[in-house]
């Protein structure tokens, strides 16, 4: 009797796993620019700008694109922060730097949304006021293709 318990378990298991993997299609992946024709600057809102621009997909390609720091400006970053409580807190401490300021030209920087979960972007630049007065932030969450 447990042997066949098992076996039915075991069979419901790998039905639902190939239902899962079904979902997971690997579609086209796009690429798409961080804030469009406006870039990765400050006075943006990436928020609502990330509203806009979802659903993203599992392979899209994010690129930010922005000018190097000059005297009359100061250029952003761009950071992954770890998680939610980090991104809402402007928390930078256990953030990865994934381009500096004067890092990015011509094509811009680029970061493939390749897993499965929240990637939460933001920028330190100005002692983190860029990400603290809500605009230099947003959020991506990667869904398998529809297709």
């Amino acid at each position: 009797m447990r042997m066949k318990m098992a076996f039915t378990f075991g069979a419901q298991g790998f039905i639902l796993l190939a239902i899962a993997a079904s979902f997971l299609v690997v579609g086209e992946a796009r690429t798409i620019v961080v804030g469009g024709s406006e870039g990765w600057r400050f006075g943006f809102n990436y928020t609502d700008w990330a509203l806009k621009a979802s659903p993203f997909y599992l392979n899209d390609k994010l690129v930010f694109k922005y000018a190097p720091p000059s005297d009359t400006s100061v250029a952003p970053n761009v950071y992954l922060l770890p998680n939610r409580l980090s991104y809402m807190a402007c928390n930078f401490s256990s953030a990865k730097l994934l381009a500096t300021e004067t890092q990015v030209s011509g094509k811009g920087f680029e970061f493939v949304l390749n897993r499965w979960r929240p990637a939460y972007f933001a920028s330190t630049a100005e002692d983190g006021s860029h990400c603290s007065e809500g605009q230099m932030k947003f959020f991506a969450i990667p869904w398998p293709h529809p297709n």
